[in-house]
């Protein structure tokens, strides 16, 4: 009966992040939408100012456990990796390649995450888990590979500068979960989100970056608030809370839906085609996807 819990209590968690991972995929259009009229600390500063301004109150008003003393210096360095940095590379990376190419490389995540929670000793590197994700992480590099012909000139270099940064956030994948434990899903993204928010805004001030956004017309500022409402606030509410529930492979796995939810939404705001190797590619992603999660069917 236990392990039956434990199954549900899984799949739950990789629902929720396959929600939270759909409106990532839209972020990521609308980061790409941005892009030509912003730097990318500004659409950081944009995307995690107002969604620390989201999260911080429903931490307060659903009354989060806060993390403890001892962990808080953890919990900031993992906010400003991942707030900060990661994202600092993610939106270079999407001035470079269109959203959908940006978004399989991003795919790239599950593997990371399985070799990053392999060499922590958090999990085990099994069989059937690692063909799956193999797969899916073959298909996003055929995928890249064959279209990049038509992909905007120096597309490449996004992609790899996104599969760099995938690392980010395969480390804050394994490592936030015993802080989650300890404290709360809330209270440890409020204090990772605000952290990161904290540096990228005192270095939007020392460069002066966020200036640009006095030029913003009202559709750029609609674009912006989305992108800190939905994918930011949302969307990493409900990732800490799947990453409560299920292995971090298992929410990684999730990841690659996000080529759809941008493809679909990119084609809308900047014309940007799918292409057929990019729907190859998710095709193999999705085989990938469900081969590496079917092992909890099979326990």
């Amino acid at each position: 009966m236990q392990l039956g819990e434990a199954a549900v209590t899984e799949w739950i968690g990789v629902a929720i992040a396959l929600v939270s991972s759909c409106l990532g995929g839209s972020a990521a259009a609308i980061t790409r939408y941005l892009a030509g009229n912003t730097d990318p600390v500004t659409m950081a500063i944009l995307r995690w100012g107002i969604g620390f301004l989201c999260v911080l109150p429903a931490a307060i008003l659903l009354r989060a456990k806060w993390p403890q003393r001892s962990d808080l210096p953890a919990v900031a360095a993992l906010g400003v990796a991942f707030f900060g940095v990661f994202f600092v590379l993610y939106n270079i990376a999407m001035s470079y390649t269109t959203a959908a190419r940006a978004s399989l490389a991003l795919a790239t995540l599950p593997l990371s995450t399985m070799v990053v929670g392999a060499l922590l000793g958090v999990e085990a590197l099994t069989f059937r888990k690692t063909i799956g994700v193999c797969i899916a992480v073959l298909g996003v590099a055929a995928a890249l590979a064959s279209g990049l012909a038509a992909a905007p000139q120096g597309a490449w270099r996004g992609e790899l500068i996104m599969m760099g940064a995938v690392l980010c956030m395969a480390f804050y994948n394994v490592l936030s979960r015993p802080f989650i434990r300890r404290s709360s899903a809330l209270g440890f993204l409020a204090v990772g989100m605000g952290t990161g928010a904290a540096a990228l805004i005192a270095v939007g001030a020392l460069t002066g970056s966020a200036t640009v956004l006095s030029g913003f017309t009202s559709a750029q500022w609609i674009a912006g608030i989305y992108l800190g409402i939905g994918g930011g606030a949302l969307a990493f509410i409900l990732w800490v809370l799947a990453l409560e529930r299920a292995s971090p492979t298992r929410v990684a796995n999730t990841m690659t839906v996000n080529p759809i939810a941008a493809g679909l939404l990119a084609t809308q705001l900047v014309g940007e085609p799918i292409t057929p190797n990019l729907v190859l590619g998710l095709i193999a992603v999705f085989a990938g996807i469900w081969i590496a999660t079917s092992e909890a069917k099979r326990a």
